[in-house]
């Protein structure tokens, strides 16, 4: 992983367990190939409090952003790899 793509990684723990695990799941498997986009957006979602991520990502909320929900879809998707 390039600096950038450990930076966001760092950024993904958060100190809630299961955001924890759902984020760096996400962010081992997607950061290597991400776009520049992408990680853009992985970056304005992990700058959102704690509670609206685990909205998002536990409870089914869906934010308004299109940019964002697709990326909660994509680390959703990323919960049932390894």
């Amino acid at each position: 992983m390039d600096a950038q793509a450990r930076r966001l990684r760092w950024h993904c723990r958060r100190g809630l367990k299961e955001l924890d695990v759902l984020l760096e799941r996400y962010a081992c498997a997607a950061l290597p190939g991400a776009s520049i986009e992408e990680r853009r957006t992985l970056e304005r979602l992990l700058e959102r409090p704690d509670p609206e991520l685990a909205g998002y990502l536990l409870a089914g909320v869906r934010p308004e952003d299109g940019e964002l929900a697709a990326l909660i879809e994509r680390i959703l998707a990323c919960r049932g790899a390894p």
